[in-house]
This record gives C-alpha cells, structure tokens and sequence, in this order.
C-alpha cells in the first residue's frame, strides 16, 4: 500500500499531456502554425477529433456533442476533409506519417461509410508510411458494420471507453452498458485485427465502493484487456456544466480515491500488468506501450502515455492540439468557427504557445518523470526546487543523486505533483485542475 500524505496532495495539478499545459496558451496566429508544419520533416503523427457522440455521458469532460442532427455533422466532416487536404498541401516531401489516431468525441459516431471517406481523404493528402492506426470506441454504439471498417483499414489499436461495469456506478454517470454489449464489441474487434485493446476504467465515481472496482478489474482482466487506463474522475461542474448531473455527495472522499488508486495499481501488477505510468497498465513483456516502459522509450503526448516517438503532431479537427517541438497549437473548439475559419481556406488554429529553451528542459523532466520516474534537473533546476522538493524527499518519496531526480516506487502517485514542481506557468487553484489522485 502507497503511503498517503494528504498535504502532499492537496493542490490540483495539470494532467501533463505536454508542458506548457493548453491552460496557458494564449492567443497564436495560424501563420504559426503553417510554418511549423511546413518544417516537420521526418516522422509525423496526426490525430483526427471527431466532437460527436450518439449518447452524452454525465461525467465527459470532453469536447463532444451530441450527433443527432445530420446537417451538422456533415457540415464538420466536410470541413475536416478540407482541413486535412490544406494541411497535406503544407507538409514537406520528407514528412512521413507513421501514427494516425482517431478520439473524440466517439469516431464510431459517425458511419463508417463516412470513416472510410476520412480514411480515403488522408492517404490522398499525405505521405503514408506504414502507419500504426488507432481509435477511440463507444462500445454503446459499435456495430458489426463498424468493426469489419476497421478491419478493412488495418486498425491495430482500439480504446473503449468502459468505466464501470457496476450497474449503480453506471447509472450515476449516465453511461448505461451491460456486459455482454461490451464483450460483443470485444469480439468484433478481435476478429478485425485488434492486437492491443484498451479499456478506460475510472474511480472515485458516485456509489462506487471498492468492491466495484474489484469486480470492473476482474472483468476487464476476463475479457482479455492488453492495456488499461485507471482514471481518477475529476469532477469539475464549474467547467464541465454537464457533470452537475452527478451526485458529488455520494463520491468517494479523498482517502478512499487514495485508496483504490493503490487498490487499481496492486491488483492489475498482481495480475500480469506493468504500471506505466501512474495510472496507467499494459500487459507484461507484451503489449508495445509495456515495452515501451521497459526500455526507456516512453513518451507522453495529448492521448496520454504512448510508444510514439514522432517529433510532431498534427492535430486536425475542433480543438485538437498539434505538438511541435517549439510550439503547441490548438485549433477552434467551438465546431461551428471551425467549420467556418476552414470553409474559408485557413487553418483553424486560434490558441497556442512558443516553447521556449527553458520551457523545453522543464518539459524534458516533467515528461521524464512521468514516464520513467526520474530525470536530470541541471543544477539550475535543482536549486529552484530544492525546497519544494524537501517534503518529498524527506518522506522517502523521491531522493536526489548529484543532479538527477528519482521518483520512489512509494512516490509513484505524488509523480503528478512533484511534476508540477518545475511548472514555470502553474497556479496553485482548485478551479484550474483536478486532483493528483
């Protein structure tokens, strides 16, 4: 069992998806953005948002919404088909697309005719090469049709959004799936060629008890899971308005999200899963993000943990984020200035931020951290935290070895927050984050 010191956790810290957080871009010109992408050359990522959902759940703090009336999502794709042929026009010859991934939203909320045009409109507009394919999956939604799609275009990896399998839990969310819809989906999946499935668990839900999350963990681990994602549920109404249809009252406190946090980590590592990350498991010697793990090749980007080494990421859709080494963008969030930037002939972007040398070192150890449990700080580094870090330290939680920093395995779940330690931007404020654990 993790130790548990709740001072050490009580400020909310960003996630760390990439350093500076989106919390700090301001305003980017998408000039910006095109020369950018005019100069990444070598291996690129792209990523593709699709912002609609057959169902909205209670707790999604995702920029998503509902699909029901055709003319807007036809209007979207129409856009995004526009998008990625303008930024395909941009690329340079030597750019290789290697990574291509698909989130939302839910993607499968769209038909899968409609998938094979998108998938159609980026082999036309960039250098494909080999590329590993991933999707996010509403298992609610899935159909057989969907599955022989994502056969057809040689998907590898797959992520269901699960949750829960507690039926109360469920309900508290509003994210209603039997068992035997999921184990459906899974089998569809297998069939069509998905080698690592990933299923996204949360705890500290309304209801849950540690008993529920035992049983999600066993049944995830029955239905074959090669990687799993343990969320803590960040209830955030003030920014998610949609989340004031949870019941805060009947959430988990603090010391019990604690709890089956170590509860997630020591039951799925006992059950043939490396912990990559926090929050994160693959299975052992197996699955490419474990790997991955091992052998020191772990980065982190805006899908979370991942084995992508690329340099840069295209992100094409309303609010996807592209990831330069010298630069963050974001496009338009809102679908309809998006729609209406890109109907014009522009790239979407409207918020972003430069990265800077100092803003890179801090982002090396940050994501260093992260992913390997240590980093090198520079004596610059170490002695503008050395203080901060004290507790921790003191704690057996991390040490310090000339300049390098080590996370302990007792300090795994304060990564988060020692992370934020070299946060030049942060603020400490309740409103802007979610808890660390």
């Amino acid at each position: 069992m993790w130790p548990y010191y709740p001072d050490l956790l009580a400020n909310p810290v960003p996630r760390y998806t990439s350093y500076p957080t989106a919390a700090d871009f301001g305003a980017l010109k998408p000039q910006a953005l095109s020369d950018a992408i005019a100069n990444a050359g070598g291996d690129v990522s792209l990523y593709l948002h699709i912002p609609f959902c057959e169902k909205i759940c209670f707790y999604c703090g995702c920029n998503t919404g509902a699909a029901g009336r055709r003319q807007r999502l036809d209007s979207y794709l129409a856009a995004l088909h526009r998008e990625i042929a303008l930024v395909g026009s941009l690329m340079p010859a030597s750019a290789r697309v290697r990574r291509i991934a698909f989130g939302g939203g839910s993607p499968n909320a769209i038909s899968p005719i409609d998938f094979v045009r998108l998938v159609h409109t980026l082999t036309l507009s960039f250098r494909l090469e080999d590329p590993v394919l991933s999707i996010e999956l509403d298992p609610r939604t899935m159909t057989e049709d969907w599955a022989l799609v994502i056969r057809s275009a040689g998907i590898a990896r797959a992520s269901l959004g699960v949750q829960t399998f507690a039926p109360h839990c469920q309900r508290a969310i509003g994210r209603v799936q039997d068992e035997t819809l999921i184990a459906r989906t899974v089998g569809w999946l297998r069939d069509a060629g998905v080698t690592s499935l990933n299923f996204d668990l949360m705890y500290g839900l309304p209801y849950q008890t540690q008993g529920d999350l035992e049983d999600s963990l066993r049944r995830t681990c029955a239905m074959g899971a090669d990687r799993v994602a343990l969320f803590g549920y960040a209830h955030v109404p003030h920014i998610v308005p949609r989340q004031q249809a949870v019941d805060a009252d009947e959430m988990p406190d603090q010391a019990l999200r604690f709890v089956m946090a170590a509860q997630g980590h020591d039951w799925l590592t006992a059950h043939g899963y490396t912990a990559v990350g926090f929050d994160h498991f693959a299975i052992a010697g197996r699955d490419p993000l474990a790997l991955a793990a091992a052998n020191g090749s772990l980065h982190r980007n805006f899908q979370g943990f991942t084995d992508d080494g690329a340099p840069s990421l295209i992100g094409l859709g309303a609010s996807a984020i592209s990831s330069f080494p010298a630069m963050l963008a974001q496009n338009e969030k809102n679908s309809g200035q998006y729609r209406m930037l890109v109907s014009q002939g522009l790239l979407a972007t409207t918020r972003g931020i430069a990265r800077s040398p100092d803003d890179q070192a801090r982002g090396a150890v940050i994501e260093g951290l992260l992913c390997q449990g240590r980093a090198r700080l520079g004596r610059r580094l170490l002695s503008e935290v050395s203080a901060a870090l004290g507790p921790f330290i003191a704690r057996g939680l991390a040490r310090i070895e000339g300049v390098e920093l080590m996370i302990s395995p007792a300090g795994l779940p304060y990564a988060r927050t020692i992370a934020a330690l070299f946060d030049h931007y942060r603020q400490d404020s309740a409103t802007r984050f979610s808890s660390a654990v």
